[in-house]
């Protein structure tokens, strides 16, 4: 089977025999119920390729969609003007750079269509010209798709980046959002020629900015009826790819069920709708089955900047985003706002909706999967804390201390790794500060430990347990103090009954208490009860 790895051309993949999950359905479904859309995904989900189904759709290419469930729908086949502006592969962190793309855009259409070259210096006003010109010489609306709208504003985002607009300086974020909010507004003026228009991104932008003078577009991104639209689902893996699970599982030497499962915990995950259907990642599930090895595909193919900028705003509070319920507005609409990172890492993929209250209408966020959580987290911990022992390591050693029930192990492990910390980084000014570090520090470490169940702030009957790790052999209690003692901390455990809910449980339980201390900032008092 030939797995179009990265490849973003529809008509490539169908006619070199690539294996194409059919999203034509869907499509049709899009094109006639329809006119003006946006869809937010995250990077290497399939937008483009998306794009370029739609482009050959309404050029009018029929052979290529032969077999597929748009060969059966549309009876048709009318042929449109098509004008596809592709955003990527573009660096917009040197100033003109957006400028001059639309212009080399609507100069090259305007030569295809032997379009005298409109007097307006205003680019979308000589868009415009174009589209209407393009209509009444062929009788049909135009189609205009628009892949990484927003590319241009991401590329410089909290960069401080500055350039000069007459005689004034102002941030090039700004100048890049002012041009694509002059050009998006052509379609409002234009609508009476356009067909159809699509647009994707990484991020939806507030109305009051770059949507602003819009036609509004339909914001499909969380509709039901398309969550499947980008990705790939359960059932479309057992339609198409049984039998490289099947090649997997013999090379791995597991049973299919085995492979499945690992493919699951690994890529599935993320739910765009209020069905919560199941969707893997599709770059990482096409390169794992073409691999026949279970790695970090999408994670390591790189870290958006724009993402890394803004985690330096909320490098200590990402205990704080997940595993809570949120208003869609919340988390839906990106205001540009660094300081309110949650819809930024939400769109961009590191986070997803893992559940749906329909009495309130909000919707759980976390991690997809343990790809995206432990690259996440580990890229959050090593610029919180830049310690000098890699977490990966630290993690793997630590994972198999607490499958043999060795805690003296796990203790110098983690007396070890806290002490690698340089003092710059765990330096805080009062009490509540100093608290916070270490138990956001664990909480990082622990949300690493992705193969065991690991709750941190358990709610129980008579309070919050700071820490539970169950294996399949062992339970662990853990307690913290800070600059106290492990005996208070024990104390704790026993007069709150943290350990009742466990006491019927076939594996051994341990009792952990743990103090930290402030001044050395590692493991001070450590005791352990069976």
């Amino acid at each position: 089977m030939k797995y179009p790895i990265g490849m973003q051309s529809f008509d490539q993949i169908i006619e070199d025999g690539y294996v194409y999950v059919d999203k034509t359905a869907l499509i049709y479904s899009l094109v006639k119920e329809g006119k003006i859309y946006f869809l937010s995904r995250p990077r290497r989900f399939g937008k483009s390729l998306l794009v370029s189904t739609l482009k050959n759709y309404f050029l009018g290419r029929k052979e290529l969609f032969k077999g597929l469930a748009i060969d059966r729908l549309e009876k048709d086949w009318l042929e449109y003007p098509v004008f596809h502006i592709d955003f990527n592969g573009r660096d917009f962190t040197r100033e003109g750079t957006l400028e001059h793309v639309l212009d080399d855009y609507v100069s090259r259409w305007e030569e295809d269509w032997q379009v005298e070259k409109g007097k307006s210096p205003v680019v979308g006003d000589r868009f415009i010209r174009l589209l209407e010109q393009v209509h009444e010489r062929t009788g049909c609306r135009v189609v205009v798709l628009i892949d990484e709208y927003d590319k241009p504003i991401l590329d410089v985002l909290d960069t401080g980046l500055e350039t000069v607009v007459g005689a004034n300086r102002m941030l090039l974020e700004e100048r890049n959002r002012n041009v694509l909010k002059g050009f998006y507004s052509v379609f409002k003026a234009a609508d009476e020629h356009l067909q159809f228009v699509f647009l994707t991104g990484v991020t939806k932008f507030s109305q009051v900015s770059v949507f602003s003078g819009f036609n509004q577009p339909k914001d499909i991104s969380m509709d039901s009826r398309y969550e499947s639209l980008c990705g790939i689902t359960r059932e479309e893996i057992e339609r198409y790819f049984t039998g490289s699970i099947a090649e997997m599982a013999e090379e791995l030497q597991l049973t299919h069920g085995e492979v499945e499962q690992r493919l699951k915990n690994q890529y599935d995950g993320y739910h765009f709708g209020t069905r919560l259907v199941d969707i893997y990642n599709p770059f990482s599930l096409l390169n794992a089955l073409d691999s026949k090895a279970i790695r970090d595909y999408w994670f390591r193919s790189g870290t958006p900047t724009y993402l890394i900028r803004l985690l330096e705003h909320a490098r200590e509070n990402l205990d704080e985003l997940t595993g809570r319920y949120y208003d869609p507005r919340e988390f839906e609409d990106y205001k540009a706002d660094v300081e309110k990172p949650l819809p930024m890492i939400y769109q961009s993929g590191y986070l997803t909706v893992k559940k749906y209250d329909s009495e309130d209408g909000t919707y759980l966020l976390d991690f997809p999967n343990n790809e995206v959580k432990e690259g996440f987290v580990s890229l959050v911990l090593a610029d919180y804390l830049k310690p000098g022992i890699a977490a990966d390591s630290w993690i793997r050693t630590g994972v198999r201390a607490l499958k043999r029930g060795d805690t003296e192990q796990f203790r110098r492990l983690l007396t070890s790794f806290l002490s690698s910390i340089p003092y710059t980084m765990r330096r805080k000014e009062n009490e509540r500060e100093r608290e916070r570090y270490f138990h956001y520090t664990f909480y990082l470490l622990l949300r690493l430990i992705s193969v065991y169940t690991v709750y941190t702030e358990k709610q129980q009957s008579e309070g919050r347990v700071d820490c539970v790790i169950e294996t399949n052999d062992y339970i662990y209690i853990f307690e913290f103090k800070l600059d106290g003692t492990a005996d208070a901390a024990l104390q704790q455990i026993e007069e709150k009954g943290y350990a009742l809910p466990y006491l019927e449980d076939h594996r051994r339980l341990y009792c952990v208490g743990v103090s930290f201390s402030s001044e050395m900032g590692t493991v001070d008092d450590w005791k352990v009860i069976e």
